[in-house]
């Protein structure tokens, strides 16, 4: 009982230094829990593509082959991870042969689908920029109308999915959109969605899936993650301290 009292004591005395130890503690339980969940998350996943991977084939199918066009650069250069980690275990376990194609520049994806050569399933991993880069460049190929007919993957990696609600993927963790959208590769599942042409008197037409922001309203868009620390309130931040050009110019 003595031993009781003086340890209530103690944490009386030193209150500022109990309550930090309390909230560290309750942060690493916390965390330490979220990555127990994506743990679960990804076996879950797995098990269900090692049944795909485990189907029987006829002498005369072959292998399933997938190119998938990466964007690294994604949600703050974690992209490559977050794929290597969540979304290849999976396509590797179905038997899928995936052929992965990094990009290294803005609007390289484009340019790669123009070139790209015939596949079952193209993938495309990252945000909604590739995604429209991807688009762009496979509906400005001269053999667009055979080519469009490839079933289209999307893997949401970027920091802001704007298009994720349309194909129902509603979560807010990041493990589960993910392997969701593996699994939905795998199945088969498909959404129609509608596609922007805007076309120009010189320059080739661009395509988009949910809109176009240009100038200072994609200035804005691409700073808004920095400002992740306000919550709900960065879109605000970021429209606020990011300037604006100047009426004159215009």
């Amino acid at each position: 009982m003595a031993r009781v009292v003086k340890v209530f004591r103690t944490l009386r005395n030193h209150w500022k230094k109990s309550t930090f130890a309390v909230c560290v503690l309750s942060y690493g339980g916390y965390w330490l829990y979220g990555k127990h969940c994506d743990s679960v998350l990804r076996r879950e996943a797995c098990l269900l593509a090692r049944e795909y991977g485990q189907q029987q084939i006829a002498p005369q199918e072959r292998i399933r082959k997938a190119t998938v066009i990466l964007n690294p650069a994604a949600c703050n250069g974690k992209a490559n991870n977050l794929f290597e980690k969540n979304a290849a275990p999976i396509l590797h376990l179905a038997g899928v042969q995936i052929t992965v194609v990094k990009t290294d520049y803005e609007g390289q994806a484009k340019k790669l689908i123009e070139l790209m050569e015939e596949t079952d399933m193209l993938i495309v991993a990252g945000g909604d920029g590739t995604l429209q880069e991807v688009i762009t460049g496979l509906l400005r190929r001269p053999d667009q109308d055979v080519f469009s007919k490839t079933p289209i993957g999307f893997i949401p990696l970027g920091s802001h999915n704007s298009l994720s609600p349309s194909l129902h993927l509603l979560s807010d963790n990041k493990v589960k959109d993910i392997t969701s959208a593996a699994l939905s590769i795998l199945k088969g599942e498909t959404v129609p969605l509608d596609v922007l042409q805007i076309k120009g008197e010189k320059e080739q037409p661009v395509f988009a899936l949910m809109g176009l922001r240009w100038g200072a309203f994609r200035d804005v868009a691409s700073k808004i993650s920095k400002y992740w620390y306000l919550g709900p309130l960065k879109t605000n931040a970021a429209h606020w301290f990011t300037p604006w050009p100047s009426r004159a110019h215009r």
